[in-house]
C-alpha cells in the first residue's frame, strides 16, 4: 500500500456529510424562496394590470352616462394614450365594442415592436341597472413584464449572493473548526510520538485551546513527566543490568552470538570471536547466514533456515544442534530461542563449543582400543601359537629348540605385561590415584632399571654409559612410579636405536632440581611432533618409524614426573638421535 496515499478518517466523512447537506439544504431553501417571489410577483402584477384595466372600464362607464357612448370611447382612448405613454412596461392597450370588433389599439412606441407581450389583462366595460347587465365592450392591457425580469433577476442574485455568502461563513467556521481541532490532535500526536521514542519529560503547549483539550494535554504532561522521573531512576538500574547481563556471556568459556528476530547479530562475546576467528565489528549487525567458514561455506544458513521452519515449542525442547569446522578447529552449535518473561519470541542465540580437543581424543581413544586390540592380539597369537605347537609336538624337539621356544613365549609375556601395565597406570592417573613417596636414591633406581633391560642391550648389542654430575641427593618420590618412567625412556630408546650403537645416560644436579636424561642415536623426532610425543595416544609414524605401541609410555613418563612436581623434556633432530628426560625437585612432599 502505498504510504502517501490518504484516507478519510471517519471526522473527515462527518465533515464533508456536513458540507453537502447544508450545500444541499440552502440551495433548497434559495430555489423555494426564488420561486415563491416570483409567484408574489406575478401575482402583483396581474392585479396591477387588473387595476389599470378596470380603472379604464369604470371610466368608460362614467364617461358613457355623461356624454354619448362613442364620445365617452373616444375620451377613455385618450385617457389610455396617456397611460400608454406615462409606463415603458405597457406594450398596448386595446378597446372592443359589444361586438367585439377592435375600436382602440395602441401599442407603447417606447418599446420595440418585437416585444412580446407576457401578461395579458382583459375588463368587461359594462353596466348594472337593478337586476340588468348591459355590455358595452372591454379593455385589454398588455405588458412586456420586463419589471418582473429584473426585480426576479435582481431576487435571484440577491438570494443566491446571500445564501452563498452564507454557505461559504458556514463552510470556512467548520474548515477553521476542523483546523483547529486537528492542529491539537496533531500536537498530542507530535507528543505521543516523542515519548514513544524514549524522549521522557517532553512537554506540549496549551495555548489558546478549548477546556477539554487543555485537560488532556495536562494530564499528557503530567505523564510524560513521570515517565521521565521514572526513568531517571531505573536507567541506572537498567543499565547495570545489562552491563552485568553483558560481563556474564563476555566471560563464559563458551562462545555466545545473540541474534534479533531478523538475524541481526547484536551481541557476541570474545570467546566467540576467537573461535569464529573474526573481529566484533565485522560480525555486529550482520546477518549471521552470511557468515562463511575456513572451507568458505555459509555455514550457518542452512540450520538458520531449519531453525526458522521449526515450531518454537520443539525447539524449546529440543535445540539444533550442529559442528562447524574453522580453521581445522571442530566447533558444536547450539542454537536455542529467546523469549520474554511474557514468552514474546525476541530471537535467538547460538552457542559455540570448542569440542576440538575432545574429537581428537574421540579418534585417540579408536586409535588407541585399534592399536591395544592389534598389540594384544600379536603376543596372544603368538604365545597361542607357540604353545601349541610345544604342547602337541613337544617331544619331537630337542632342548635348545624347546629353549627357543621358551624365550619366544618369555618375551611375548614380558611384552604383553608392559601393555597391560601401561594401561593400568594409564587407568590410575586418569582416576586421580595418589601416589605414597619415600626417600629413595635416584642413582641406585637408575642403574637397577639398567640393568633389567641388559638382555635387551645385548640383544640389540647396544653400549649404555652413565654419567653423573654433582652431589645427587636422595629424593622424595615413589620408587616403583619412578621406576617405570624411566624404565619407558629406556625401552623408547632401545627400540629407536640402531644396532651397535650406543645409549648415555646422564644424572645431575642443577640447583633445586635432579636432571635424569637418556639418549639414543636413532632416527630423531621431526620439530612439529615434539610438542606432541607426550601427549596420550600420540605417535609419531614414518618410514623408518613403524614400531607398534599404544602411544602411552611417554603421556605416562610425563602424567608420572608432573605428579611428583617435576617436569619433562626433549632435545632432538632428525637423523641426529633424541634425548629424552625429566627433573625432578630436591624437596618434595611425601604424598600428592
Amino acid at each position: 500500500m502505498n504510504k502517501n496515499k490518504v484516507s478519510l478518517t471517519t471526522q473527515n466523512r462527518l465533515i464533508i456529510f456536513g458540507l453537502l447537506l447544508s450545500t444541499f439544504l440552502i440551495i433548497s431553501i434559495a430555489i423555494f424562496a426564488i420561486y415563491n417571489i416570483q409567484n408574489k410577483l406575478n401575482e402583483g402584477y396581474q392585479s396591477f394590470g387588473k387595476v389599470i384595466s378596470k380603472a379604464l372600464a369604470v371610466e368608460c362607464v362614467e364617461l358613457s352616462e355623461q356624454m354619448p357612448l362613442k364620445e365617452a370611447f373616444n375620451a377613455a382612448k385618450s385617457h389610455a394614450d396617456t397611460i400608454l405613454k406615462s409606463h415603458p412596461d405597457i406594450v398596448y392597450i386595446q378597446f372592443r365594442d359589444e361586438q367585439d370588433n377592435i375600436t382602440y389599439f395602441e401599442q407603447n412606441k417606447q418599446n420595440d415592436k418585437r416585444v412580446k407581450s407576457n401578461i395579458i389583462v382583459t375588463s368587461q366595460i359594462a353596466k348594472q341597472k337593478g337586476n340588468i347587465n348591459t355590455y358595452y365592450g372591454s379593455v385589454t392591457v398588455a405588458f412586456s413584464g420586463k419589471i418582473i425580469e429584473q426585480i426576479s433577476s435582481t431576487t435571484r442574485s440577491s438570494l443566491l449572493f446571500v445564501f452563498l455568502a452564507a454557505w461559504v461563513i458556514f463552510a470556512f467556521v467548520v474548515l477553521i473548526n476542523t483546523y483547529l481541532i486537528t492542529r491539537e490532535l496533531r500536537i498530542l500526536q507530535e507528543g505521543v510520538r516523542r515519548i514513544s521514542t524514549g524522549e521522557f519529560g517532553y512537554t506540549i503547549e496549551g495555548k489558546e485551546v478549548s477546556q477539554e483539550v487543555e485537560e488532556l494535554f495536562n494530564a499528557f504532561n503530567e505523564m510524560s513527566h513521570k515517565l521521565h522521573i521514572y526513568e531517571e531512576q531505573n536507567i541506572e538500574q537498567l543499565t547495570l543490568e545489562r552491563n552485568k547481563l553483558e560481563a556474564i556471556l563476555m566471560s563464559i568459556a563458551n562462545g555466545v552470538v545473540v541474534c534479533d528476530n531478523t538475524d541481526n547479530v547484536v551481541l557476541v562475546n570474545d570467546h566467540a570471536q576467537f573461535l569464529l576467528e573474526i573481529e566484533e565489528n565485522q560480525l555486529l549487525n550482520t546477518k549471521i547466514q552470511n557468515y562463511l567458514d575456513s572451507a568458505g561455506s555459509h555455514c550457518f544458513a542452512d540450520k538458520i533456515e531449519e531453525f526458522k521452519d521449526t515450531p518454537l515449542s520443539d525447539i524449546e525442547n529440543k535445540p539444533i544442534s550442529f559442528n562447524i569446522v574453522v580453521d581445522n578447529r571442530t566447533i558444536k552449535s547450539i542454537i536455542s530461542p529467546m523469549f520474554t518473561r511474557n514468552k514474546d519470541y525476541v530471537g535467538y542465540i547460538i552457542v559455540l563449543i570448542d569440542m576440538t580437543k575432545e574429537a581428537e581424543m574421540d579418534m585417540m581413544r579408536s586409535n588407541f582400543i585399534s592399536n591395544v586390540s592389534h598389540e594384544l592380539r600379536t603376543p596372544v597369537t603368538v604365545l597361542r601359537s607357540y604353545i601349541d605347537t610345544l604342547y602337541t609336538m613337544g617331544n619331537e624337539f630337542d632342548y635348545e629348540t624347546q629353549k627357543e621356544f621358551i624365550g619366544t613365549i618369555n618375551q611375548e609375556i614380558i611384552r604383553l605385561n608392559n601393555m597391560v601395565n601401561d594401561i593400568l597406570d594409564f587407568s590410575r592417573l586418569e582416576s586421580g590415584y595418589k601416589l605414597h613417596k619415600d626417600q629413595n636414591n635416584i642413582i641406585q633406581l637408575v642403574e637397577s632399571c639398567v640393568n633389567q633391560l641388559g638382555v635387551l642391550i645385548k640383544e640389540h648389542n647396544l653400549t649404555v654409559s652413565m654419567h653423573k654430575e654433582g652431589d645427587i641427593p636422595t629424593l622424595m618420590f615413589n620408587y616403583d612410579s619412578i621406576s617405570r618412567a624411566f624404565t619407558n625412556l629406556m625401552s623408547n630408546a632401545i627400540k629407536y636405536s640402531p644396532d651397535n650403537t650406543k645409549i648415555e645416560v646422564s644424572i645431575k644436579r642443577a640447583d633445586d632440581l635432579v636432571e635424569i636424561s637418556v639418549k639414543d642415536e636413532g632416527c630423531g623426532i621431526p620439530p612439529e611432533c615434539q610438542k606432541k610425543v607426550f601427549d596420550r595416544f600420540y605417535r609419531v609414524e614414518n618410514n623408518t618409524h613403524t614400531i607398534k605401541g599404544t602411544g602411552l609410555g611417554l603421556y605416562l613418563v610425563k602424567s608420572t614426573i608432573e605428579k611428583h612436581d617435576g617436569e619433562v623434556f626433549l632435545i632432538s633432530e632428525e637423523g641426529e638421535g633424541s634425548t629424552f628426560g625429566f627433573r625432578l625437585p630436591v624437596n618434595v612432599e611425601s604424598n600428592v
